[in-house]
């Protein structure tokens, strides 16, 4: 009989354990993408300025997606940016499919969307920073 129990108790919080709504996946999802690198509006805006050194752009920014030079040989670096979020949530039956043999009911939904940055920095013939700006959309 304890074997049972302990049998059925595992099952149950297995079951239990998967359920997560959308909104707390999207949670760690976020989580795990600013863990890692990620180029955003607020950090351009708090941290490129005026007279930065192309070497502090790097260390905050990352290496340029392309970079070309205008007419005077100067260089001018572009990021470019692109990130796909989808979220789905799914609710299911899972207790009765356990415990009665496959019915299942459930319902479901999804969304996808996409967001993009791109930031132009102009540098002047000492490799730092003249000018620059972004443009970001989301859809």
């Amino acid at each position: 009989m304890s074997r049972f129990l302990a049998s059925t108790l595992c099952a149950v919080s297995l079951v239990l354990g998967g359920c997560q709504s959308a909104s707390e996946h999207a949670s760690q999802v976020h989580q795990a993408q600013d863990a890692g690198e990620r180029v955003t509006v607020g950090q351009v805006q708090r941290e490129i300025h005026v007279d930065m050194s192309s070497a502090d752009v790097v260390g905050v920014l990352g290496s340029p997606n392309m970079v070309t030079t205008d007419e005077l040989r100067r260089e001018v670096w572009v990021y470019d940016k692109i990130a796909t979020e989808s979220i789905s949530s799914g609710t299911s039956g899972g207790l009765n499919a356990l415990f009665f043999g496959g019915f299942r009911s459930g319902a479901g939904a999804s969304s996808t969307s996409q967001r993009t940055l791109t930031v132009v920095i102009k540098f002047d013939q000492n490799a730092r920073v003249r000018d620059f700006a972004y443009r970001s959309s989301s859809f």
